[in-house]
């Protein structure tokens, strides 16, 4: 097979500020495979995250690098394929490859991955829209530009801001009086300590909040089980999960999990991350970094096995280069072309 790497950049409607800074532009990388004249595509987003520093460099050379190592291979030899990927890859990178070769089968049976799958579109659930980090009033006049923008079910507050809690609570209630209709949910991204994230888990669940993700920094899951005790809301984790082998240990500390491509490293982790997770009693989440459509596509083909989605990286682009799955009723439903259905957007 042959293996082309660019780069892209694309930049957002509205910056984002979580409890670890703020992000208005990322330079993402764009992997195409083809064989037989099927082409296939994958993408690799840059984060950081603790020990996880992919940047854009980063993973660019490690695909140039490894490009010599699967050439030699046919897209159907998965197993082989996967033995290489297996190695120190960024799992990023790893997204990027794993997403194409999907991508390649899907087009070269002529099914969309999801009804290769045999899975059901109809129990899509609404994604989120995402609120950083932010003022009072300015969280409030970014709920209602989301509002306007887009037919919006399901709202995300960032939180964790470094000021304190008192901050996080002003603008909560900020974001509550302006999405009057909206389910409301929490992302701390590690922001709190544990005596704020039981405080704040307490008051948030007073107002009707469902859950909290991440209300812990990476690095304290040996005080989830406290906060487990003391919270009378579910515990989801993000940071702290990353593959399905970090669920085992983190299972009886938690209720659920968020999955990203970009951290697991593609569609074949992050379904072994869903049925490991339900095999434990957890509850699934799908999320995204500054994902363009390539890769918010490939993550919803998947997305009738979660409970809940935050896949709207690709709705706060100005600029984003492709087209695939799209906003219906609040949820990101892919469509019926093969593979994950994603084309070039229009110049």
């Amino acid at each position: 097979m042959r293996i082309e790497i660019e780069t892209f950049t694309v930049n957002k409607r509205f910056p984002l500020t979580i409890s670890r800074g703020t992000t208005s532009q990322t330079t993402n990388v764009w992997v195409k495979i083809e064989q037989d004249g099927i082409t296939g595509w994958g993408e690799a987003s840059p984060f950081s995250l603790g020990n996880h520093q992919q940047s854009t460099e980063v993973l660019k050379a490690a695909l140039q690098q490894l490009v010599p190592q699967l050439e030699v291979y046919n897209p159907l030899q998965r197993q082989q394929i996967e033995g290489v990927l297996n190695s120190q890859l960024p799992s990023a990178a790893k997204a990027a490859v794993d997403v194409a070769l999907h991508d390649w089968l899907g087009k070269y049976v002529g099914l969309p991955l999801w009804q290769i799958w045999g899975l059901d579109c109809s129990r899509i659930v609404p994604t989120s829209v995402t609120i950083g980090i932010n003022t009072p009033e300015n969280a409030k006049a970014r709920v209602r530009a989301w509002l306007q923008f887009a037919e919006v079910r399901v709202i995300k507050v960032k939180l964790g801001n470094p000021i304190g809690v008192t901050a996080d609570r002003e603008m909560f209630l900020a974001v509550q009086e302006a999405a009057t209709t909206q389910d409301i949910f929490v992302d701390a991204n590690g922001g709190w300590n544990l005596e704020d994230a039981v405080e704040m888990c307490k008051w948030l669940a007073e107002l009707g909040i469902k859950y909290v993700e991440q209300p812990l920094a990476q690095g304290e899951e040996n005080k989830l089980a406290e906060l487990k005790k003391r919270s009378p809301l579910p515990i989801f984790v993000d940071e702290s999960c990353h593959t399905s082998r970090d669920i085992p240990q983190l299972a009886p500390l938690i209720d659920g999990i968020n999955i990203k491509l970009m951290k697991a490293g593609g569609l074949t982790e992050a379904m072994r991350m869903v049925h490991t997770a339900r095999a434990y009693g957890l509850q699934v989440m799908f999320g995204c970094y500054s994902d363009s459509t390539l890769a918010n596509t490939a993550a919803a083909q998947l997305s009738p096995l979660a409970d809940y989605l935050d896949l709207d990286s690709h709705m706060n682009l100005i600029d984003d280069p492709f087209m695939g799955a799209m906003l219906q009723a609040g949820r990101v439903i892919p469509n019926h072309k093969s593979g994950l259905g994603v084309e070039r957007s229009a110049a």
